[in-house]
């Protein structure tokens, strides 16, 4: 009950706050049911399903869904053409932006409670988008309800901007720059407390490589999450396959074997990560290199297998493609998030994060040079710069002082390799929502927010607001 400690304490010396505090604790079913209601979309990215819905049909329901819910609240709510949503409140010649999006990666396998049923176990809500982003958002919500509810007056206008295609393309936030207006300050409840104020750059290649060979792989299902399933076919004896396991399963990884005409089908299954932590990950991708690199392939097999596991490994830095660097933004991350091999070659997706300072064209090239003997092609390529807001800033000291308020802790800004909708926006930063050694394994199976958590949020940014917006 650590939210609700920190709570009272907060109470007693924030009188003019109180309103907001029990107004909060007051809706803390709704705000519950509101989340799992959310959660039951399967909003992944889809093609366009019509007019208003080009992310699919899922993505729109669940923008609907939190338009509706801000109405209820009496706000003014905008639908921008199915691409984002923004939920109005109050007055004044500035705006103070709560960025949110409402998509969510693949459900992946693996888990114990199904991805969108928002089961409630332990005292947690399981389900994909618990935590990034539709728990936050949702809070979101409720928090701007209590500034309403409690009367307080406010200098800047409030909007709640929920986008819709955050994981995978951004055309979210394009259009909202295109049709919108763009908030005077921001902050994003899309990361961690106390305050991300930095945000490495991030550079998503997918290559695309002529081979004729007898060897498939086909595994992960984004750039941005650690591949955890790979399916492979060798032309090699499954005898020969097995007494080569003990690398991998070393590292536990784990493997099934199938004889079938002319080779083996090998599964290896590691865990899904977000790919900007690697290292919370098993990356099944990298583990089929290593052990195909033991068998005895031949010809443009074994070139090929030697190629992608001798540029690749089990690194997690770009150690191999010599690119690993660090600056005070953090150490540069690699992760192999995608591959699709067939008998014309194969196609590779990787997700990089890199520190501010390293020009994204050195790892492109690199990347292109380590692959240059397979006639490499570029079919998609997404950079993103790094983003940086100085810790002196508005923004960022009043976020400081409203954690420390609510915590009693005060605590240094972060610097992360994960992208929010921070970089949007020229002002922003992400405030939230992952308290320090609190995680809702975010992009891995079973997602979670835990109840207290998602309280805390919702008071946390009610504060934020009221510290960035009041008179």
């Amino acid at each position: 009950m650590f939210a609700l400690a920190v709570l009272f304490r907060r109470k007693e010396r924030y009188i003019m706050n109180n309103a907001i505090d029990n107004y909060i604790m007051a809706h803390k079913d709704e705000l519950i049911e509101s989340v799992r209601e959310s959660v039951r979309f399967p909003s992944v990215e889809a093609a366009p399903a019509g007019e208003g819905a080009p992310f699919g049909a899922a993505v729109r329901d669940a923008l609907e869904h939190a338009l509706k819910l801000g109405e209820s609240f009496g706000f003014k709510t905008t639908n921008l053409d199915g691409y984002a949503g923004c939920i109005d409140f109050g007055e004044g010649d500035e705006m103070l932006g709560v960025i949110g999006h409402l998509d969510v990666v693949p459900e992946g396998e693996g888990w114990i409670h199904p991805p969108y049923a928002a089961e409630i176990a332990d005292g947690k809500i399981f389900g994909r988008g618990t935590m990034d982003d539709k728990g936050p958002a949702i809070a979101s919500i409720y928090a701007l309800a209590a500034v309403k509810a409690a009367g307080i007056p406010l200098r800047r206008r409030v909007r709640i901007i929920l986008g819709t295609n955050e994981e995978t393309g951004w055309g979210c936030m394009n259009h909202y720059r295109e049709v919108a207006e763009i908030p005077t300050l921001s902050f994003s409840p899309d990361a961690d407390y106390p305050v991300v104020n930095s945000e490495k750059g991030i550079c998503h290649i997918t290559v695309k490589c002529a081979a004729k060979t007898n060897v498939r792989i086909n595994g992960g299902t984004r750039a941005n999450v650690v591949c955890g399933k790979a399916k492979v076919f060798v032309p090699v004896d499954i005898i020969e396959v097995e007494n080569k396991l003990s690398p991998i399963l070393a590292k536990d990884f784990e493997v099934a074997l199938t004889a079938v005409p002319g080779g083996t089908d090998i599964l290896i299954t590691g865990l899904d990560a977000h790919g900007s932590m690697p290292e919370m990950g098993k990356n099944a991708m990298q583990a089929a290199f290593a052990l195909l690199n033991t068998l005895p392939l031949e010809g443009e097999d074994r070139k090929v297998i030697e190629l992608l596991h001798n540029t690749f490994k089990y690194d997690m830095h770009g150690e191999s493609l010599g690119i690993d660097c660090e600056d005070a933004s953090g150490r540069l991350s690699m992760n192999p998030g995608v591959i699709s091999w067939d008998d014309e070659g194969f196609e590779i997706s990787v997700d990089f994060r890199c520190p501010i300072s390293l020009d994204m064209g050195k790892v492109r090239d690199a990347l292109m040079t380590a692959l240059k003997d397979y006639a490499p092609v570029i079919t998609h390529e997404k950079i993103q710069d790094g983003h940086y807001i100085p810790a002196d800033s508005e923004l960022v000291s009043k976020l400081l002082d409203v954690y420390a308020q609510r915590t009693g802790k005060r605590e240094e800004p972060l610097a992360i390799g994960g992208g929010t909708y921070a970089r949007a926006f020229p002002n922003a930063v992400a405030f939230g929502c992952e308290q320090p050694g609190i995680s809702g394994p975010v992009h891995m199976p079973n997602e979670f927010i835990g109840i207290d958590e998602l309280i805390f949020n919702a008071l946390m940014i009610a504060d934020a607001i009221v510290a960035l917006a009041a008179k």
